[in-house]
């Protein structure tokens, strides 16, 4: 496959079967003898010469390391390695152009083209499934023979290879290595490629390769250079710099916006490229151009709709690849369910570059600014330090010179990682001191008047894990609701040695709500399911705001030590109770006791203040009342308020004959700043979450 007008792409058995030496020869072919090439889709009787670069000469391996280069055993399958490239002595004929490329995408069919032009019909394939190093493909319709290795594998759909055919299994009792002989009487049943990333990860010296052209927002792009780079001299600096990075040759001072944009748009990570050289250009000429009329952002902006999976260049992508070969102290997997716990039917990664990679293709959540790439680093920066790894100051300095280019600011990254400290710190005391009990998170949406209502159900485990597992958006009752809960603590909690808590996320306007009272009643074979008296039931504020978060964190970290503080009906004046919390910064565990009608206005004043935890009575309110619920929350650490409250609703019910017991109408807000779900956990303390 033609790569560059003076490159060409194949298998290195191909070369090596050329030259007349054994498929798995792992000697480097010298410069100086010449593999004949043809592009017979161009010009049939044209031979070209070409020569095997050096530095990108990667024989068949048996193992993933590449300083182990002992070739495979016969009937291997998969191996590493099998690729080369080509240097041709003259430029390729006329109308040869070279092939773009893209990741391959589960679900497409894909046909593998006969690499010498011979006129046997291509191949028809399904993805199976895609690793390193190889992808492997179901065969849906063809033969697979001699002339296929090296050969492109083509998504029709996407008008793009994804890959480079190297091998196939056959269904006659023995397996083909490539190429595939063609005196094998067996059909081939599995078809296998190298993709994308194996080829960019086996040769990272290889010039970025050309992709399709970009669908949307070339004019927007346009329009936004021509603002940005505002003179002829800016345009021709910055194309003179973008095809020295690409490799491509320049125009000089024919240069315009559309041979810059043309140019970073037609190769892979070209825009990041182009974005690079625009920030460089405008920090070194008028700094103040990054932030002045917002030019910078729009740029951003109208690059994820150019090139929506890339966010950065080629060397950036290396040097953070090269750094991320060190790391041992999160597991690939792990780092997706942290960043991403909101994403389903994620990819499996199999190192920590291919993590970054899939992070790379998404957006911030709304409300927050740290990229999930960035996010990603920061937390594999954070565990090897803690893990004492040697990496985590290159991983920070990475970090701080690429945020600006994607629009986070250094004060951000700082947050970001303080929290991200911090939290890690928390979750590995906790696993010192034994097992953390996993939390059930219920994101509750209540239709008015509040029978009704749809749900989003979270599992936070102290492993780190924090995903959806359960959506609900047609209206249910509340029943409904505590019955998928009871199937989610039966299938995606371990409750060992600790039960779950189960939180319930709601708007302020809804904290009311009686949700510990909730029930699924069951029938004459089942005994039902009473999550108030058997799990420790808490409301939480959906709704915290940045604002808040100073407060917020100031309050929850004085908890040990601060008193507990009465807001009774003499508070009920919204502005008297900010004053009172004003007037008690630390406090962060508050009884109210007032009439129920007041309730939701001082408890907003509450949840404005930063406070932790506020326990009331939905009914009552008066002196005495006050006097026992301060008595239930003083001298308790304030983790175990949740279960102390949990006994007194026990109690209430456990004694009929005492209606008035005041453990019938407890509610409790039990909402720290932390394992918050990240939808509803805005910028930048995302990160509390372990």
């Amino acid at each position: 496959m033609l790569i560059a007008p003076r490159l060409v792409l194949t298998c290195a058995h191909v070369v090596n079967s050329a030259l007349d030496r054994d498929r798995f020869d792992t000697e480097l072919p010298p410069r100086g003898q010449v593999v004949p090439v043809r592009l017979p889709h161009v010009d049939r009787e044209r031979q070209l010469a070409g020569r095997v670069v050096p530095e990108m000469w990667r024989p068949p391996r048996s193992r993933s390391e590449p300083g182990h280069p002992a070739p495979p055993s016969v009937g291997m399958l998969p191996y590493y390695g099998d690729l080369a490239v080509l240097e041709l002595d003259t430029e390729a004929p006329p109308g040869a152009e070279p092939a773009p490329f893209l990741h391959q995408r589960d679900g497409n069919e894909v046909v593998a083209q006969w690499a010498s032009g011979h006129t046997l019909p291509t191949l028809r394939a399904m993805l199976r499934v895609s690793a390193h190093p190889w992808i492997a493909l179901d065969v849906l319709g063809g033969t697979v023979a001699e002339g296929f290795s090296g050969g492109p594998l083509w998504d029709r759909e996407r008008q793009a290879v994804v890959g480079l055919v190297v091998a196939a299994h056959e269904t006659a009792g023995q397996s083909a290595t490539a190429p595939p002989r063609s005196d094998h009487h067996g059909l081939a049943a599995a078809m296998y490629a190298i993709g994308l990333s194996s080829i960019e990860a086996e040769l990272p010296g290889l010039p970025p390769v050309a992709v399709p052209a970009a669908g949307r927002g070339r004019q927007q792009l346009l329009v936004i250079l021509e603002e940005l780079l505002t003179t002829r001299q800016a345009i021709k600096e910055c194309e003179e710099r973008l095809a020295a990075r690409l490799g491509r040759k320049s125009v000089g001072p024919a240069a315009d916006v559309e041979r810059l944009a043309g140019m970073a748009m037609g190769v892979r990570r070209g825009v990041p490229e182009l974005l690079d050289i625009v920030y460089e250009h405008i920090a070194e000429c008028r700094p103040s151009g990054l932030t002045e009329s917002g030019g910078w952002e729009r740029l951003l902006r109208i690059a994820r709709l150019v090139s929506p999976r890339e966010r950065l260049s080629l060397h950036r992508r290396r040097n953070l690849s090269a750094l991320l070969a060190h790391c041992r102290a999160i597991e690939p997997k792990a780092l997706l369910r942290t960043v991403l716990p909101y994403a389903e039917n994620l990819p499996t990664p199999v190192d920590l570059a291919d993590a970054t990679d899939i992070l790379e293709g998404y957006d911030a959540q709304p409300g927050q600014r740290m990229a999930p790439l960035l996010q990603g680093v920061v937390h594999i920066s954070v565990q090897e330090r803690a893990a004492g790894g040697d990496v985590a100051d290159d991983l920070d300095a990475w970090t701080r010179s690429t945020a600006p280019r994607l629009g986070v600011a250094p004060a951000a990254v700082d947050q970001f990682r303080a929290d991200a400290s911090a939290a890690h710190s928390a979750t590995v005391a906790s696993q010192r001191t034994g097992a953390v009990p996993p939390r059930v998170q219920v994101e509750l949406l209540p239709v008015s008047p509040g029978h009704l209502f749809t749900y989003q159900i979270w599992v936070w485990s102290g492993d780190g894990r924090h995903e959806v597992v359960l959506t609900q958006d047609t209206e249910v009752r509340s029943h409904q609701v505590v019955e998928a809960i009871r199937t989610v603590l039966r299938t995606e909690v371990q409750e060992h040695p600790e039960t779950a808590q189960l939180e319930f996320f709601v708007a302020p306007a809804w904290l009311r709500l009686e949700v510990d009272t909730w029930e699924f009643p069951g029938d004459v074979d089942d005994s039902g399911f009473h999550p108030g008296i058997t799990r420790r039931v808490v409301l939480r504020s959906s709704e915290r705001t940045r604002e808040t978060y100073a407060g917020w964190k100031r309050r929850s970290s004085a908890l040990p030590a601060a008193p507990r503080l009465l807001l009774d009906e003499r508070c009920t004046d919204p502005a008297v109770a900010r004053a009172r919390l004003e007037v008690s910064p630390d406090t962060g565990i508050v009884v109210l006791c007032c009439d129920r009608q007041q309730q939701g206005r001082v408890l907003r004043q509450c949840i404005q203040a930063g406070v932790h935890t506020v326990l009331w009575h939905r009914e009552d309110h008066g002196g005495q009342l006050a006097t026992e619920l301060l008595a239930l929350v003083e001298d308790i650490d304030h983790t175990h308020i949740p279960e102390a409250v949990r006994l007194e609703r026990a109690k209430a019910m456990a004694d009929p004959d005492s209606p008035a017991h005041h453990g019938h109408q407890l509610s409790l807000l039990h909402d720290g700043p932390d394992h918050r779900p990240p939808p509803l956990a805005p910028d930048p303390w995302a990160l509390t979450q372990p």
